[in-house]
């Protein structure tokens, strides 16, 4: 197995040159790990941009050599669209090497870019145009994957009640940040400081988290129709995998993480306002 992503077999040019390749900028030159890169961040965020309003379906695939397609879309398939088609270079992907059959998924975009050292920190990608913020999958389920404007906001495709959106970076849990080797990428003038996630954020860890809130939204849920196991307290597979269900049925950000989104939609639910 190859160790980073290469090119597509059959090499396609940028296919939406909205910036030149070579682009002035007034913000400084940040990096790339291909010293021959010519393509840049400040195009995928151009791409990006245009398909804004356009519907999210978790799961839809987004065939990575169309260069009409305008949705569905699911946040994987999203970005590796935006990436393939703004710079020609397939990542994120399985195959690796074939853009009629790529398959995108977040859990893929965190393997390869371990593979090509392409991992940052949050902050620093928040700064970047046309890098990437990962929230990784677990458990093998649904991660979320956006990217960055380069001034604290995001172009994303989010979830069935909102489509593709120009979001924020505060606020959110984010693991790492992501620039795709192959690619030039600028920093703005003024560093942007990432705002962590409000407290309360309940998810899947290692230990898994205890206590009377998870009791209670277990319970919540149950009483909802998505089965959280046995009513423990414990935040484990089970009621991870209950969150997502109900992110899902309600058109949220689909990461089986309770945080605060997730918990204003239960708040709405009859029965659950009291218990949560």
């Amino acid at each position: 197995m190859a160790t980073r992503p290469v090119r597509p077999i059959h090499p396609i040019p940028p296919i939406h040159p909205i910036l030149p390749l070579s682009v002035a900028r007034s913000d400084s030159f940040v990096a790339t790990l291909d010293p021959g890169a010519t393509a840049t961040g400040d195009a995928i965020v151009a791409l990006a941009s245009r398909h804004i309003g356009e519907a999210y379906v978790l799961g839809a695939r987004a065939p990575m050599a169309n260069v009409d397609w305008k949705g569905p879309w699911d946040c994987a398939e999203f970005a590796s669209w935006c990436v393939y088609q703004a710079t020609g270079l397939l990542f994120g992907v399985e195959p690796r090497h074939d853009p009629m059959r790529a398959d995108a998924y977040t859990g893929y975009w965190a393997t390869q870019a371990r593979e090509a050292g392409a991992m940052v920190d949050v902050d620093k990608a928040a700064g970047i145009a046309g890098a990437l913020l990962l929230r990784e999958p677990q458990s093998g389920r649904v991660g979320h994957i956006v990217i960055s404007n380069g001034k604290g906001g995001t172009v994303e495709a989010h979830s069935s009640n909102d489509g593709v959106i120009a979001g924020i970076v505060d606020g959110r849990r984010w693991d790492c940040g992501i620039l795709v080797p192959g690619v030039r990428y600028f920093a703005s003038a003024a560093p942007v400081a990432v705002k962590p996630p409000p407290a309360g954020m309940l998810r899947l860890t290692d230990p898994m988290l205890r206590g009377e809130e998870i009791g209670r939204l277990q319970d919540c849920l149950a009483a909802l129709g998505f089965n959280p196991g046995t009513q423990d307290g414990v935040y484990g597979p089970q009621t991870e995998a209950a969150v997502a269900a109900f992110q899902a049925a309600n058109g949220l950000v689909v990461d089986g993480e309770y945080g605060a989104g997730t918990r204003k939609a239960l708040r709405a639910m009859p029965g659950c306002r009291n218990k949560l």
